[in-house]
């Protein structure tokens, strides 16, 4: 194991974290004073966070800990996490990754907060995002642009890529975002994480922000599987303890949907995916997915809410939103109302259609990303000789279970160009279970195990907070 991720609790798995507190071996607090501290030592160069919550993750330790004194500490106490600033946190400021809300207080949590509040989780901060979760990177007009641990010069993905980045440099254990596109397992694949999208619907997050409501989810961003089921059944307020296979999974591997060009390094990590899923006994067979059209049913849906919702934003503060957000609220204003009916008809079939595949098959297989992350600010042009368009061609894999409401991970399995790369897995709506339990498989099979290398690039050590 890595030197960082063998001493740092904040990089050990929940349950022995949770062991250690049980003991009195540690304490929540010392263990969230070490997140600050390591927040305060890489925050300069990662841009990860917009907002540090000190006193109340302080306060939520020293919570934690009593309840592990008094012996009924709730399932994630005194686990240190952040929060995509898309999500309400009470009296903390809710920009939405947009100077628009830069004063905006919350008047209380939203669902998914609140769930893991009753948890005993730990809040550090809240972490930076796209503009209204619109991007597959982290880039808005609040600050600089979010890096990726494993190399600053890249970028972490989006759009929680604050979280992903959070949670790479051993800052906090896990991360809360959402996944309306692909805003969970992007990062996730960018940064050598877990990123679990589940079935749509599956947890809800009430009195929300609403962004991407046809497609979006609420769901984890941790180092391991196991890890990622433990935030899962908290947000989902189910057990989701692991179970076991009784016959083997018919998988359907796609390296790649729809003809996509795959960087060689990336298609050569997912084969290898592919075929330890063969070796574990599961019955893989390449084969084409039926996802056409996808991009079509999502752009027209998306568009029609955030002209429906921040329409008025064109009017008011155009000025102060950046140029995608501008971009996609002018073309909301001239979208053709037919055109989202039809969509709306196409979504529903699109999801019989997926559903109909899942009569042949249990699982599918694609790569996570078409690439490997790239330096900020520089989306791929040509990815293996051909060329891309500059909105899908770096990440053209996870949108399409989005629409088909289908429960999603990517898991970290190898390396492309020194970074990491992320296998996509996907079950059925409402086979989320499965989906876990075949994750944590491949995952010990695969044996990924290494850490970005964050601290050559801080300029001080951690220091206490006081």
């Amino acid at each position: 194991m890595h030197d960082a991720r063998a001493a740092s609790p904040l990089y050990w798995p929940i349950a022995a974290l949770r062991a250690a507190y049980a003991a009195g071996e540690l304490s929540p607090e010392e263990v969230t004073r070490e997140s600050l501290s390591r927040l305060k030592a890489f925050e300069p160069k990662l841009h990860a966070f917009l907002l540090t919550l000190e006193d109340q993750a302080l306060a939520q330790a020293v919570a934690a800990g009593k309840a592990y004194r008094d012996g009924h500490a709730p399932p994630l106490a005194g686990i240190p996490l952040s929060i995509k600033d898309t999500f309400d946190i009470a009296g903390a400021v809710s920009t939405r990754g947009s100077l628009v809300y830069r004063s905006h207080v919350a008047a209380g949590d939203s669902g998914a907060v609140r769930r893991l509040r009753a948890a005993g989780a730990v809040f550090i901060g809240k972490t930076n995002t796209a503009e209204f979760g619109q991007s597959a990177t982290t880039d808005n007009r609040l600050g600089d642009d979010c890096r990726n641990p494993w190399n600053i010069a890249c970028t972490p993905g989006g759009s929680t890529g604050g979280g992903a980045a959070s949670v790479a440099a051993g800052i906090v254990c896990a991360a809360l975002g959402a996944d309306g596109g692909g805003s969970l397992r992007i990062p996730a694949a960018f940064t050598g994480l877990v990123g679990f999208k589940p079935t749509f619907g599956a947890v809800p997050d009430e009195n929300g922000f609403p962004a991407m409501s046809d497609f979006c989810c609420a769901g984890p961003l941790t180092w391991r599987v196991a890890d990622a089921r433990a935030v899962l059944s908290v947000l989902a307020e189910q057990p989701l303890a692991r179970g076991t296979s009784a016959k083997p999974l018919r998988v359907a591997f796609s390296p790649r949907p729809e003809g996509r060009p795959v960087n060689a390094g990336v298609a050569e990590a997912v084969a290898a995916a592919a075929r330890k899923l063969a070796a574990l006994g599961h019955d893989v067979a390449e084969a084409e997915l039926p996802v056409a059209g996808w991009s079509d049913i999502f752009g027209a849906l998306v568009l029609e809410e955030e002209g429906r919702l921040r329409g008025h934003l064109l009017r008011s503060h155009a000025d102060s939103l950046t140029d995608y957000e501008r971009t996609t609220l002018e073309a909301a204003a001239n979208l053709d109302p037919a055109a989202v009916a039809r969509s709306r008809t196409e979504h529903a079939a699109f999801r019989k259609r997926i559903d109909r595949l899942f009569v042949d098959y249990d699982v599918i297989v694609t790569p996570t990303t078409a690439v490997p992350a790239f330096p900020v600010g520089r989306r791929p042009q040509t990815i293996s000789g051909q060329r891309v368009d500059s909105l899908w061609g770096a990440f053209p894999f996870t949108a399409a279970f989005n629409v088909a409401g289908s429960p999603a991970v990517s898991i970290p399995c190898g390396f492309a160009d020194g970074l990491p790369v992320g296998v996509q897995l996907v079950c059925a709506r409402g086979r989320d279970a499965q989906l876990l339990d075949l994750a944590e498989d491949l995952e010990e099979a695969l044996g990924f195990d290494a850490s970005p290398v964050i601290d050559r690039y801080s300029q001080r050590k951690p220091e206490p907070v006081s």
